[in-house]
């Protein structure tokens, strides 16, 4: 039998977000608004991950998130899994799923955009949901995974 020792304290009650690519951590962290509560959070970077390597970890007492917020995080880390801890046990698992619609959490891309110039909420649909392809609302131009934002 192996020993198995818990790399990041467990949580009462609350939310585990796990397999987060430690890129995409702190990104995770700003859409959620975590940096804004006042309940204990627990994030660990660079924890040995069988799957990725390396992976991010985040836990949240006594906070549930409700699904929009969670498929908020798929925009930065599409393989996200969300565990909601109650009495110490994991009630349920969850994955993240990319939303049809993206309001006021990323930038767009284009310089020209009127959302980079004015007090204006930006506002995508997703257009490829494999690759991430956000289309702006407003100027119509595509962007991407890899030039994305977090406001």
């Amino acid at each position: 039998m192996s020993q198995h020792k818990m790399q990041v304290s467990a949580i009462e009650n609350g939310t585990v977000i796990d397999h987060i690519p430690v890129k995409s951590l702190f990104d995770v962290i700003l859409i959620l608004g975590l940096d804004n509560i006042e309940n204990q959070i627990t994030f660990g970077a660079n924890l040995d991950s069988k799957k990725q390597g390396k992976k991010g970890i985040i836990k949240v007492s006594d906070k549930y998130f409700e699904n929009d917020e969670i498929n908020k995080i798929a925009l930065v880390a599409p393989h996200a899994k969300l565990n909601i801890i109650e009495d110490y046990f994991v009630a349920e698992k969850r994955d993240v799923i990319i939303p049809d619609i993206v309001t006021g959490i990323v930038k767009c891309f284009n310089p020209k955009c009127v959302t980079n110039h004015e007090a204006i909420v930006t506002r995508f649909k997703v257009e490829n949901k494999e690759v991430l392809a956000l289309k702006c609302h407003y100027c119509e131009k595509i962007t991407t995974r890899d030039e994305l934002l977090v406001i």
